[in-house]
């Protein structure tokens, strides 16, 4: 069971995970034991409420495939398991992250002394410039 919210959990039936070989250097054991996981989980076919699916689907992230299929690969440790429970902590990270609506952002102009502030400034600086030719 993967839990997102304090309502909303995903069952490990969702989840399909696969052990493969990592890739990289890794010495002997690296040839031999399938210590890498890769994750697979259906957006469209999950028991996520239809919030999160849209905005699951409507992200823009090289993670999730154009037939809504989210694939993470986690092969950053030397363990199986500690591979698993980084590929579950970023699917839930991923879909937390997907939940969170952006505040609208409301159009501002800079008021008149900040603008003025600007311009004296830039004032200044070129005098300071112009201060440093040659001296006749």
């Amino acid at each position: 069971m993967l839990f997102i919210s304090d309502r909303i959990s995903l069952s490990d039936t969702e989840i399909d995970m696969q052990a493969i070989r990592a890739q990289g250097s890794g010495g002997q054991n690296v040839n031999k034991v399938s210590t890498a996981i890769h994750l697979r989980f259906d957006i469209r076919a999950s028991s996520l409420p239809d919030f999160y699916k849209e905005r699951l689907l409507a992200l823009n992230d090289y993670r999730i495939s154009k037939d809504g299929v989210i694939v993470i690969k986690a092969q950053e440790y030397n363990s199986q398991e500690m591979n698993r429970q980084a590929a579950l902590a970023r699917l839930a990270n991923l879909i937390r992250e997907a939940a969170v609506v952006q505040k609208a952002r409301r159009p501002t102009k800079p008021s008149r002394s900040s603008q003025q502030k600007r311009l004296q400034q830039k004032n200044q600086r070129g005098q300071i410039k112009a201060l440093r030719g040659r001296v006749e």
